[in-house]
């Protein structure tokens, strides 16, 4: 029996008993014993959620004074961002790089660019060493009450299920198991986010594949969670994950683990994004890439790209809620990689990575990388002049009708560059 079937029943016995016991007071006690049960089983399966509407979050926006709306009548839009791990402990780690050191870097550089927008109330959880004090005293003091909430949206999805309101998915990508301690912080993130009146949760992380050893995996590209269809968040988390997505894929390669291909995932597991029907908020996770992937393991390239990835997000963020004002918030470009001068000739000899990085950026927005044939997963942008540019490279020049100067970046390449893609002209 669904839910709505149950309302009809037990409207309609109140309709009909109450006149009824109005004249057979002696048979009270008969007709509650009947309702109770159904009363109690409905109890159970309702509990208090105030999902976020698309339309609730863009009017957040659209509230500001002078504009839309009335001067005091502003609510700004609230923002919680969630680097992933602990402070001190949990996440992939290769070589000296650690993730949970990773997400806190790409969480500050978005939080300065959403913090640029007075539309916009930020919050990050965590940072390098420690919890922020705010989540810090919330765990303390709220601890019986996380595991106590945890416990009625468990024996709520129980009770939807039995009724046929909520179905069980395999998950689509295996996920390691968080520790009790682990899991009740991440659900008190999520009992914080309701309690204040956060409308985006933002979770940031990076992959890693378990059977990599010492060297790269065969694993690269970024990809975003969202809550499964059945819970009341996932509409309004996937129309701000289709314009997230967008601004992501122009510049980084679509995740190519089986399970996470289709670059949007529907998970219904995961804490972070609302495990139990859980969050109110628009909550997604985003895999921003392997952590072996060369653009993070290249310390001359890590800030730069790990920068430009929240840039990307901050744009997909602005394109939710108006799609012509977020083109580019640095001029002409819709990457921080661009603009860029090059100076000197470069080879496959070249040790300049960041000029190498912004040749294949530039190589992107022209339309000459990857090469034809090829994918980003195949031809990640490296900072090094490897095959996968020098194919690019060649496409460019013969556009342009350059010659002599096949698989080196040689003085009438420079000009080319530079005439389109940097601050200056030569």
């Amino acid at each position: 029996m669904r839910m709505r079937h149950i309302l009809a029943v037990i409207f309609a016995i109140l309709v009909l008993a109450v006149p009824w016991l109005m004249y057979h007071p002696d048979q009270a006690d008969l007709i509650f014993s009947k309702i109770q049960p159904i009363g109690d089983q409905l109890a159970a399966v309702i509990l208090s959620h105030l999902p976020k509407s698309i339309l609730d979050i863009r009017s957040h926006y659209n509230s500001k004074p002078g504009i839309f709306a009335s001067a005091g009548s502003s609510q700004k839009v609230r923002i919680l961002i969630v680097p992933g791990h602990e402070p001190d402990y949990g996440g992939a780690e290769y070589g000296s790089l650690k993730e949970r050191n990773m997400t806190v870097e790409l969480a500050n550089d978005l939080k300065n660019f959403i913090s640029q927008n007075d539309r916009y109330e930020v919050f990050v959880t965590r940072d390098d060493s420690s919890w922020k004090p705010i989540f810090a005293d919330y765990f303390k003091n709220n601890w019986s009450d996380i595991a106590a909430w945890v416990k009625l949206h468990k024996d709520e999805i129980v009770n939807l299920t039995r009724l046929g309101e909520y179905r069980q998915v395999a998950p689509p990508v295996i996920h390691n198991n968080a520790s009790n301690d682990v899991a009740l912080r991440l659900f008190g993130i999520d009992k914080w986010a309701n309690e204040n009146n956060v409308d985006i949760v933002l979770h940031i992380h990076f992959n890693d594949y378990a059977g990599h050893g010492n060297g790269p995996g065969e694993y690269s590209g970024f990809a975003i969670y969202v809550p499964q269809r059945e819970y009341f968040n996932s509409t309004t988390t996937k129309a701000l994950a289709d314009t997230v997505f967008k601004r992501l894929k122009k510049y980084n390669a679509v995740s190519d683990l089986p399970g996470e291909s289709s670059g949007i995932v529907e998970d219904q597991d995961l804490i972070a994004i609302g495990a139990f029907n859980s969050v109110d908020a628009a909550s997604m996770l985003v895999e921003y890439g392997y952590i072996y992937e060369p653009q993070f393991t290249n310390a001359e390239l890590r800030s730069a790209a790990l920068n430009d990835l929240a840039f990307q997000t901050y744009l997909g963020l602005q394109d939710f809620f108006d799609d012509h004002s977020a083109l580019s918030a640095n001029g002409s470009f819709d990457t921080l990689v661009m603009p860029h001068s090059w100076s000197d000739p470069l080879s496959e000899k070249s040790s300049n990575n960041a000029d190498v990085y912004a040749l294949q950026t530039a190589l992107l927005l022209d339309g000459d990388y990857p090469p034809t044939g090829s994918s980003l997963n195949d031809c990640p942008r490296t900072g090094k002049l490897g095959n996968c540019t020098k194919a690019a490279l060649e496409t460019f020049q013969k556009k342009r009708g350059i010659s002599g100067e096949k698989g080196i970046v040689g003085t009438k390449t420079l000009q080319e560059l530079n005439k389109k893609y940097s601050v200056r002209a030569i």
